[in-house]
C-alpha cells in the first residue's frame, strides 16, 4: 500500500509542477501582451487558462482520492492537504494573468497604459517574471531558501504597486487609463501575494512550520 501511495503522490506532484510551469508561461505571456501590445501572446494566455483550470481539478481530485483511500497521517497528510492549497493558489494566479491579457487584448493595437506608466509596470512585470522562475524551481526541489527569498522580496513589488496610485492621480491621463492603471496594478500585486502564499505553503510542507499564522494577503479579499 505504501508503494501505491508514493506512486500516486508522485503523479500529483508532477501535475502540480506542470501547473507551476503553466502559470510561469501565463505570467510571461501576459507581460508580453501588456508591454508590447502582443495580441497573439494575450490570446495564448487566455486560451491557456483552460489547461491550468483542468490541472487544478485533476490535482484536487487525486488528493481527495488519496485522503479517502490511503488515510494519510502526519507528514503525508500535510503534503496532501498543502498540495490542494497550492493547486488553488496557482489557479488564481492563472486567472490574474488572464485578466491582464484580456485588458491588453481589449485595447489592441493601443496599450491600456499611458506612456507615463510604462516604466513602473515594466519593473513590475520583470519582478514577476523572476518570481515565476523561482516558483517553478522552488516547487521542483522543495527549496525553502528560494521560498524564503520570494517571501522577503515581496515588499519590492508592494512598493511598485504604491507608485501606481500616484500614476492614477495624474491629470494627463484619461478616466479609462486611470481605471486600467488601478486594476492592472492590483492584478500584478495580487500575483505577487499568491506567490508568497505558495512559498509559505512549501515551507510548511518541508518543515512543518507554518509561516502564515498571521493572516495572508491572498485570503479574505474580493479580488483573486
Amino acid at each position: 500500500m505504501r508503494v501505491i501511495f508514493n506512486e500516486e503522490l508522485k503523479q500529483v506532484a508532477d501535475d502540480l509542477d506542470r501547473m507551476a510551469q503553466a502559470v510561469r508561461k501565463a505570467i510571461n505571456g501576459a507581460g508580453e501582451a501588456l508591454l508590447k501590445q502582443d495580441v497573439e501572446a494575450a490570446q495564448t494566455v487566455i486560451d491557456g487558462d483552460i489547461e491550468i483550470d483542468a490541472l487544478e481539478s485533476s490535482v484536487i481530485d487525486q488528493c481527495v482520492k488519496l485522503l479517502a483511500k490511503q488515510n494519510p497521517v502526519a507528514t503525508d497528510l500535510r503534503v496532501v492537504v498543502s498540495t490542494m492549497r497550492l493547486a488553488s493558489t496557482f489557479e488564481r494566479m492563472g486567472d490574474l494573468a488572464r485578466h491582464v491579457a484580456e485588458a491588453a487584448r481589449r485595447t489592441y493595437p493601443a496599450s491600456p497604459l499611458p506612456e507615463v506608466a510604462q516604466p513602473v509596470f515594466t519593473e513590475m512585470i520583470d519582478f514577476l517574471n523572476t518570481t515565476a522562475d523561482e516558483l517553478v524551481n522552488m516547487l521542483s526541489v522543495r527549496d525553502t531558501k528560494t521560498a524564503e527569498n520570494i517571501i522577503l522580496n515581496d515588499d519590492k513589488l508592494d512598493d511598485l504597486h504604491h507608485k501606481t496610485f500616484e500614476l492614477a492621480l495624474s491629470d494627463d491621463i484619461t478616466r479609462q487609463q486611470t481605471v486600467d492603471i488601478v486594476l492592472l496594478g492590483r492584478f500584478l500585486e495580487r500575483l505577487g501575494d499568491h506567490a508568497v502564499s505558495a512559498a509559505r505553503r512549501v515551507v510548511f510542507i518541508v518543515s512543518g512550520f507554518d509561516p502564515s499564522k498571521e493572516p495572508t494577503r491572498d485570503e479574505g479579499t474580493d479580488i483573486d
